[in-house]
């Protein structure tokens, strides 16, 4: 049997971490928080591939979430601010039926109050966030006990 596809999905403005707010997302940028990913999935010695999709675009994401079906074995998103607002990123991972996780860097309950509450958290299996960049690397792991 071939390798398992994990899809990592991440949204708008995490292009700029390491710039934006290190007080609350660290100084890593995104490549190297994937990078660690990169080097935790090697030293897991699996049969799992990693692939990385960022965009600013809610349509884009929407996109990628539905031609993950197709080839992926399962999703990890960080849908960033659109966690909080996108029912279109809802219903594009509600529509597909491959394993989900929710990350997020932060806390979501220790920052704003609009911020407690992510509409994409109902069509995932499960939520990690509060621990920084670890966050991705906690979500490979319960992806791998998914898949």
């Amino acid at each position: 049997m071939g390798k398992k596809l994990i899809q990592f999905i991440d949204g708008p403005n995490l292009n700029m971490l390491g710039e934006r707010e290190p007080d609350i997302y660290g100084s890593m940028t995104l490549e190297e928080i994937h990078n660690e990913v990169r080097k935790h999935v090697l030293n897991l010695n699996s049969e799992i591939d990693l692939v990385f999709f960022q965009s600013n675009s809610e349509g884009e994401i929407v996109d990628c979430i539905q031609n993950s079906l197709r080839n992926c074995s399962g999703i990890i998103i960080n849908g960033g601010a659109f966690s909080h607002t996108s029912v279109a990123i809802l219903d594009a991972l509600l529509s597909i039926d491959i394993p989900k996780i929710e990350i997020h860097l932060s806390n979501l309950y220790k920052r704003e109050e609009f911020r407690h509450h992510s509409f994409i958290s109902k069509g995932v299996d499960g939520v990690i966030c509060g621990f920084g960049p670890d966050s991705y690397v906690l979500a490979v792991d319960g992806m791998v006990k998914l898949i």
